[in-house]
C-alpha cells in the first residue's frame, strides 16, 4: 500500500507538470485521447482494412473484443484508482491539501483505471495494422527490396510508437490515469495482438463458434463479477467514486461503465460473425467484384459514411438495462453493415450498372 501511495504520488506530480507546461498542447493532447477511443476501432479502422483485406480486417475485430475483455477482467483484479479521484481521499497529503488536477470533458471515466483500456486497444490494433503492412514488404527478394523493407519497418514502428506515447501522454494530461496504467496497457494490448498473430483459426470461424466465444466472455465475465458480490466485493465500486469527484455531472457516461463496454464488444463479434456467415458476403466479398478496386473504394467509403451516421443514433440511458440490450443491437449493426449490408448493396448496384452497359 505504501509502494502504491508513492507510485500514485509521483504520478500527480507527472500531471500536474504536463497540466502545467503542456497547456499549449492541450487540443493536440485531447484529440490523441480520443484516437486512441477503442470505438474509433469499429467506425474507422475496421472500414478501411476488412475491405483492404478481409483478413486483416477479421483479425483486427478480434484483437479488439478480445483485448478489451482481458482490460475489463485485469481491471476488475487490479482495482485500479483515477487520478481525478484519488487526489481527493488519499490520506498522505498534509492538512488535506491535495493537488489540484484540472478535469476535461472526458476525464471522468467511470471504470477502475489499470490497465489504460485506450492504450492498451490503441496499442494491439497498431500493432495488427503495422504488422499487417509489414507482411507486404517482407516477401521481396531482391537487394534494393530488402533495404526497402528494412526503411519501412523503422517508418512503421516509429509511427507506431510515436502514436502509442502520444495517447498515453494524453491519458496521463487529461488526469484519467497514472503513468504505470498507461504503461500496462500498451504492453498488454502488444501481448494479446501478438497472441492472434498465431490464432489462424479466426479466419474459418463458423457463427456457431462465434456465438459460443459470445457466450463464454459474457459468462466468465458476469460470472466473475457475480461471485466476487457474494463475497461482498463490488466490482463496480468505481462509479460511485467517479460520480462524487467528476467536476461536472453531465461528464458523468454510462457509455463508460463495465458493463457497458462488454456488451459493445460482445455486439461487434457477433455482428462481425453473422456478416461473415452471410449469404451477402459470400455473393459480393467473395464473388468477382471483389477483386476490382473500385468494388473496394466504394465499400470503404460507403461503409465510413454509413457508420458516420450511426453516431447521430441515441440510445436512451434513463433504462440501464434497455441501454444495453440496444448498445448490443447498435455494436452488431456496424461490423454487419461493414462485411454484408454495404458490399452486397455495392455488388447489385455495380451488377446493375455492367447490365445497362451491355
Amino acid at each position: 500500500s505504501i509502494k502504491m501511495d508513492l507510485l500514485h504520488s509521483n504520478g500527480v506530480l507527472i500531471i500536474q507538470h504536463l497540466q502545467r507546461d503542456y497547456r499549449a498542447y492541450q487540443d493536440f493532447l485531447n484529440f490523441m485521447s480520443h484516437v486512441g477511443d477503442p470505438r474509433n476501432i469499429f467506425s474507422i479502422y475496421f472500414p478501411l482494412w476488412f475491405q483492404l483485406n478481409q483478413v486483416v480486417g477479421t483479425k483486427m475485430i478480434w484483437v479488439a473484443v478480445i483485448g478489451d475483455w482481458f482490460n475489463l477482467i485485469f481491471k476488475w483484479i487490479l482495482f485500479g484508482h483515477r487520478p481525478y479521484w484519488w487526489v481527493q481521499e488519499a490520506m498522505i497529503y498534509p492538512n488535506q491539501s491535495s493537488p489540484c488536477l484540472e478535469q476535461f470533458p472526458i476525464t471522468c471515466e467511470t471504470g477502475p483505471g489499470s490497465p489504460s483500456g485506450h492504450a492498451m486497444g490503441s496499442s494491439c490494433v497498431w500493432y495488427v495494422m503495422v504488422t499487417a503492412a509489414l507482411s507486404y514488404t517482407v516477401r521481396w527478394k531482391d537487394k534494393s527490396a530488402v533495404t526497402l523493407h528494412r526503411l519501412t519497418w523503422s517508418f512503421l514502428w516509429s509511427i507506431f510508437w510515436i502514436i502509442q506515447i502520444s495517447v498515453c501522454i494524453s491519458r496521463v494530461f487529461i488526469a484519467t490515469h497514472f503513468p504505470h496504467q498507461v504503461v500496462l496497457g500498451v504492453f498488454a494490448g502488444i501481448l494479446v495482438a501478438e497472441a492472434f498473430e498465431h490464432t489462424p483459426a479466426i479466419q474459418t470461424a463458423s457463427l456457431r463458434m462465434y456465438i459460443k466465444t459470445n457466450l463464454f466472455l459474457f459468462i466468465f465475465a458476469l460470472g466473475f463479477y457475480l461471485s466476487l458480490k457474494l463475497l461482498d466485493i463490488d466490482l463496480l465500486w468505481s462509479v460511485p467514486k467517479a460520480k462524487k469527484w467528476c467536476a461536472n455531472p453531465d461528464w458523468i457516461n454510462i457509455d463508460t461503465t463495465p458493463f457497458a463496454g462488454l456488451v459493445r464488444n460482445l455486439g461487434a463479434l457477433f455482428g462481425l460473425g453473422l456478416g461473415i456467415n452471410s449469404e451477402m458476403f459470400i455473393a459480393s466479398c467473395k464473388g468477382k467484384n471483389s477483386c476490382k478496386i473500385s468494388f473496394r473504394i466504394l465499400c470503404i467509403a460507403a461503409s465510413l459514411a454509413t457508420l458516420q451516421l450511426y453516431n447521430f443514433v441515441k440510445i436512451p440511458t434513463h433504462t440501464e438495462y434497455l441501454f444495453y440490450i440496444l448498445s448490443f443491437c447498435k455494436s452488431a449493426a456496424m461490423p454487419l453493415t461493414v462485411v454484408a449490408l454495404v458490399p452486397y448493396s455495392v455488388h447489385l448496384l455495380m451488377r446493375t450498372t455492367e447490365k445497362k452497359l451491355n
